[in-house]
């Protein structure tokens, strides 16, 4: 083999792997989310299978150095690329009695494993067709690896910041597949007959063809209006209808999780109970006619922002969303008007806050997933950053999903908010009253700049919306029994472990076996 050809070859292959490892992240995030477990569980499950191959490539390599080698292994790197999509579909809707991170080590074990173990075998068997004098052996195979080194880098570039928003993961899949087959067929001399090379390139087309609808087009049914993968997310537009059955509404899906309902009709429309919370707060707070200002950081699919819009005419609406898709999508599918007074910045929030010389009334923090919470937002040093932007009297709401028995990730808030804040400013809003059962639920931490008294709150509620009410504000005493009980830490900058924090939660509600502390 020529050393040019070496350098493609290599270079194809590392470029090749890498796109696939970026987009691992992407495929997996509807079945287990995107969290400090899953990217651990693919960088440690592609290394593992780059490093076996690497192994048994050198012995593959020494036992038979041929260029037919080379070619059938970037023919079998390329079937196994192209099953990675079915296998996704196969594997990782499927229950595994285990607990969450085992589940995400097995799922992408079965997922990426193999393609990975192939790939890395291709390296020994270039450098030893490539090698010609024992003499040059250090610059030849120096040089092999730099442009191995630079395909792993370009394929990071690529994938990360230009091909998923483009194409899409399952087309990513598609393309590397057939760049790795036809790169085979190209120069790996399979075949002496063109007929024979010519007949083997069905079969992975086959393989495409009879998976395509189950594994490579996007997952749209009767439901689902509309599927886009951003650098973000995976974006789902879906029907839905409210809680009691009778009003059609649209459902944003981020990931795994239903962010929002939406009712194109009727802006006023509010499904989730948390977002309630936030209507009976302002409703205490401020008149129809107030002019106040809001920051949410989280857009999602701007159900609030947009009842703040309808019901406050007169009140400023801010909110910072990292991912420009989702507005987008609330702007065509979920009846965002163009002449909306919602200013939107599509930043990350962290960003925007460090960065924000205006000052707010309200403060809305609805950026955390189940097992998706951007930690930077989670810690002391951020809340500090948000209290310097409230006016005086000005009130931050935290919605957090967690278990009020167990749970370590919502006292882990509370307790980071209260180095900030202060112990008395810091209150606990659930959207049930029967608080000695409640479990795995949404809770609103409310934080406010200055003391409240918190029973104002309290009876307007009560005086106000009666028995339907949303709010119930915990007790102190209650509260306090909770953070006694339950596992806490300060986030901070330097340690934020809120994957770990929030893992239980995420596993009761999917139902693994492993038990909430």
């Amino acid at each position: 083999m020529n050393i040019t050809a070496a350098y493609v070859i290599t270079f194809i292959a590392s470029f090749c792997m890498l796109v696939i490892e970026i987009v691992a992240g992407r495929i997996l995030a509807p079945f287990v989310g995107v969290s400090l477990y899953t990217w651990t569980s693919i960088i440690g499950v592609v290394l593992a299978g780059i490093s076996i191959g690497a192994y048994f490539g050198g012995k593959l390599a020494d036992r038979f150095p041929e260029r037919r080698t080379l070619g059938w292994l970037l023919f079998l790197s390329g079937i196994a690329t192209l099953s990675i999509a079915p296998v996704t579909s196969l594997v990782a809707s499927y229950h595994f009695p285990t607990t969450l991170m085992a589940r995400i080590v097995i799922v992408t074990t079965l997922t990426f494993f193999v393609p990975s173990c192939i790939l890395g075998m291709i390296s020994p068997i270039v450098v030893k067709l490539a090698l010609r004098n024992v003499e040059t052996a250090g610059n030849v195979v120096g040089k092999i690896y730099a442009f191995s080194t630079l395909g792993s880098i370009i394929g990071t570039f690529a994938a990360g910041f230009f091909l998923i928003s483009w194409m899409g993961t399952r087309h990513i899949i598609l393309a590397i597949g057939a760049i790795l087959v036809l790169t085979a067929l190209a120069s790996g001399s399979l075949f002496r007959a063109k007929r024979l090379a010519a007949g083997f390139v069905l079969l992975p087309s086959f393989l495409v063809l009879g998976t395509y609808g189950f594994a490579f087009r996007a997952p749209l049914d009767r439901y689902t209006n509309y599927y886009k993968e951003s650098d973000y997310f995976t974006i789902k537009v879906k029907e839905a209808t409210s809680a009691d059955g009778k009003t059609p509404l649209k459902a944003l899906v981020l990931d795994n999780l239903t962010h929002s309902y939406v009712n194109l009709k009727d802006p006023l429309h509010i499904e989730y109970k948390y977002e309630r919370i936030y209507a009976e707060v302002l409703k205490w707070r401020f008149g129809k006619d107030a002019a106040f200002r809001s920051l949410t950081i989280g857009g999602g699919g701007y159900t609030f922002p947009r009842y703040m819009e309808v019901y406050y005419p007169k009140a400023e609406i801010e909110v910072v969303e990292i991912d420009p898709e989702i507005t987008k999508t609330v702007s065509v599918y979920l009846g965002l008007p163009g002449s909306t007074r919602i200013r939107t910045y599509n930043e990350d929030g962290r960003w925007f806050v460090m960065n924000c010389k205006d000052r707010y009334d309200v403060l809305f923090i609805d950026a955390y997933n189940d097992l998706s919470i951007p930690y930077h937002l989670t810690t002391k040093e951020f809340a500090q950053s948000l209290r310097d932007l409230m006016n005086p009297g000005g009130i931050l709401l935290t919605n957090i999903i967690d278990n009020f028995q167990k749970g370590s990730f919502l006292p882990s808030t509370i307790r980071t908010l209260r180095e900030v804040f202060g112990e008395k400013n810091v209150r606990l809003i659930s959207i049930s009253p029967d608080f000695e059962k409640i479990g795995s639920a949404t809770f609103i931490v409310m934080a406010t700049r200055d003391a409240v008294k918190v029973g104002a709150f309290e009876a307007f509620v009560r005086n106000t919306f009666g028995p339907g009410a949303a709010s119930s504000v915990v007790p102190d005493s209650l509260v306090e029994q909770f953070m006694k009980r339950s596992y806490s830490v300060v986030l901070r900058d330097d340690y934020a472990p809120v994957d770990n924090l929030i893992a239980p939660v995420f596993e009761e509600r999917f139902g693994y076996n492993r038990k909430i502390r």
